[in-house]
């Protein structure tokens, strides 16, 4: 036997013992021989470097070290979820879901498991690349890290697609958290806080040698790419298994929306067997095709509901009212708690959201009160212990004035927030403002951070976001904690954000209701800042999905003398805003004013493809058939109901070929 061949058949030979046992949990070897098997190998490899594969098993105890992890953009979007709480919230879901579908709905119910999502690609059957979740758009490469999860496949088994991506969570067992646990306090260092935080700052440690030692699992359930060779969500599960991933057995497929319930009734008792961290159940619509049908929101998939467990509720004292100035002006009363346990976590501090919702509960300072963890992850208070109230005890008076620049705080009718109007002159909104500026889904500027900030505003070496282009080398080196390549990565971050896209930029500018979604509507219709700046009232409302309310807030910021100088300024750094040449090439005006509804499976593009033609050549796309939609585009398969009542309404029905003919 060749050396290629020996190296070649222990790569095998190692792969499905290390299947059998971290995915199968069915070991045909014991971990001795397969420590011999490993040791042989590597010692193969290490005397033929010409016979190197970046997914040979010998890789999984790690060695490469990360010093910065790569941003990647998603090719398949990461959406998060609508969270429901009530058996209530499904049925309404259903029933939002059946007046879109034609024909039987069939669900798929899947175990919701508390870990760190990723996104993992394979091409032609090998792993090529690992990405945290990150903001949906964009994550991290960790991919390094990654390999060394032994419940990962680096290489595929049977049949696979050419090219795709599957997400899972990477999740640490109990059992392995309480080992490493008792690891550390041995040691005399501190323990972990909980498995999920401890699964996902495992991903972003700088050295995989140290990722190998702990015991991570990748559990899989979320194909996404073309030519998959299955139709149904259920299928894709099966599939996935049969290529080699952890896909967890408990999903269960359901034919109606009380199976559903069922499944949820069971798991909520149950959970509490799992070996892993859960809260949740995920619903998903089964058929692929009719989650195409149902399509996203700006957020989620239409197709899917999280329902979310009841959230675990404990007692402790509020020590202190304290409030908080947003980058809005707006003001956060926050509830300094007594330090308590709460879902995994110690919890010191909690928001009161506002004047009403203090004034509902009665809540005062010194008060035993209830707190829970609002859909798991951010603390609420719920109520006040009355039986436990001191005798002394007096209702809280809401602040009159800012608590950090000492104005006097307003509150308009209808609002349940106070704010600060000293824009320019109250520190932690121009900090606030300059923070959300730099963020991720604005202008992602690499090495910068909140502290940073901070620091530049506290330093006078900023006192808004157009100043940062205007930032030296050696105006941030004698900041605290700032390196001579710290320095230079923070300039270069900051020169490399000119290139951000319109659409970011105007979301980065921190325009109150300008989120992401209604900044590119507006980029969409106006094409450059100066029409945005110069728009009536009147002539924004016309814009789709812009209401009164974003329609005023646009007005009230561009009206400043103040805000315009900004925008100049960031003119003259040579920052991006107006559309590309290119992305204005692609855009004319030909279904401007159409509203037009997509059903049915497309062949020469695929559904999203679509979807985007209509809204570069100014259509909207709607999810529904109602008496404003211009044109029905029908493909293969489209349900009986929606082209009956198309032509009861008398809408026009367009094939795909007919369509395209006409933005063409």
């Amino acid at each position: 036997m060749s050396i290629k061949t020996q190296i070649q058949s222990l790569r095998n030979e190692l792969r499905e013992h290390n299947y059998n046992y971290y995915v199968l949990d069915n070991p045909t070897i014991d971990d001795y021989e397969f420590d011999m098997k490993l040791k042989q190998l590597q010692e193969l490899e290490a005397k033929h470097p010409e016979f190197y594969d970046p997914n040979s098993p010998t890789l999984r105890v790690g060695g490469q070290v990360t010093k910065n992890f790569e941003t990647i953009v998603h090719e398949h979007r990461m959406y998060s979820l609508d969270n429901s709480y009530s058996k209530d919230d499904l049925l309404d879901w259903e029933k939002r879901i059946k007046k879109n579908i034609d024909g039987p709905v069939e669900f798929v119910c899947e175990l919701k498991y508390d870990g760190a999502s990723m996104s993992l690609t394979y091409e032609k059957g090998n792993l090529v690349r690992a990405v945290t979740r990150g903001d949906g758009t964009q994550g991290d490469d960790v991919t390094a890290n990654v390999k060394t999860i032994k419940s990962v496949p680096l290489q595929l088994k049977g049949n696979y697609p050419e090219k795709f991506d599957i997400r899972g969570e990477i999740v640490l067992p109990f059992e392995g958290f309480n080992k490493m646990n008792e690891e550390r306090l041995e040691a005399g260092e501190e323990p972990y806080r909980n498995p999920r935080n401890t699964a996902s700052g495992s991903l972003k440690l700088q050295d995989s040698t140290e990722v190998a030692k702990r015991p991570l699992e990748c559990l899989l359930y979320s194909m996404k790419g073309r030519n998959l060779g299955f139709n149904t969500q259920f299928e894709g599960l099966e599939h996935a298994r049969q290529m080699g991933f952890k896909v967890p057995k408990a999903a269960k497929l359901a034919k109606s929306i009380d199976e559903v319930i069922e499944f949820v009734n069971y798991w909520d008792v149950h959970r509490h067997d799992l070996p892993y961290e859960t809260d949740g159940v995920v619903i998903k619509v089964n058929n692929l095709q009719q989650q195409e049908e149902l399509g996203y929101t700006a957020k989620a998939p239409r197709w899917a509901m999280a329902y979310k467990f009841k959230a675990e509720q404990v007692s402790t004292r509020l020590n202190e009212i304290t409030y908080q100035v947003g980058r809005t002006g707006a003001i956060t009363p926050v509830a300094n708690l007594e330090p308590v346990e709460l879902a995994g976590t110690t919890v010191k501090r909690a928001s009161l959201h506002n004047a009403d919702q203090i004034e509902k509960l009665d809540i005062r300072e010194g008060d035993e009160v209830y707190v829970e963890k609002g859909g798991e992850i951010i603390p609420k208070i719920i109520a006040v212990d009355f039986s436990k109230r001191p005798s002394d005890s007096k209702p809280t008076q809401y602040i009159t004035h800012c608590p950090e620049c000492h104005t006097e705080l307003t509150r308009q009718e209808g609002d349940a927030k106070h704010y600060c109007l000293n824009y320019n002159g109250c520190n932690p909104q121009i900090i606030g403002r300059i923070q959300h500026f730099i963020s991720r889904k604005a202008m992602d500027i690499e090495g910068l951070g909140g502290e940073t900030v901070a620091l530049l505003v506290n330093e006078g070496l900023i006192s808004n976001y157009s100043d940062l282009y205007a930032l030296t080398k050696e105006d941030v080196l004698p900041l605290e904690r700032m390196a001579e390549k710290s320095a230079e990565n923070l300039i270069t971050g900051i020169e490399a954000s000119k290139q951000i896209p319109f659409e970011r930029v105007l979301f980065a500018l921190g325009i109150r209701y300008v989120g992401e979604t209604v900044a590119k509507k507006l980029v969409k219709h106006y094409k450059n800042i100066d029409a945005i700046a110069n728009a009536s009232k009147e002539d924004l409302v016309s814009v789709d999905e812009i209401g009164e309310r974003i329609a005023e807030s646009v007005l009230e910021f561009f009206s400043s003398e103040i805000n315009r100088g900004f925008i100049e300024k960031l003119k003259s750094y040579g920052l991006q805003l107006e559309i590309s040449a290119e992305k204005l090439a692609n855009q004319t005006d030909i279904l401007k004013g159409q509203s037009i509804v997509v059903s049915g499976v497309f062949e020469s593009v695929s559904r999203t493809e679509l979807k985007k033609l209509i809204e570069d050549n100014g259509g909207k796309v709607s999810s529904s058939i109602s008496s404003k939609t211009n044109y029905l585009v029908a493909g293969k398969n489209m349900g009986p109901s929606k082209r009956n009542k198309a032509e009861l309404l008398k809408i026009s029905i367009l094939t795909e070929s007919e369509f395209l003919d006409i933005i063409r």
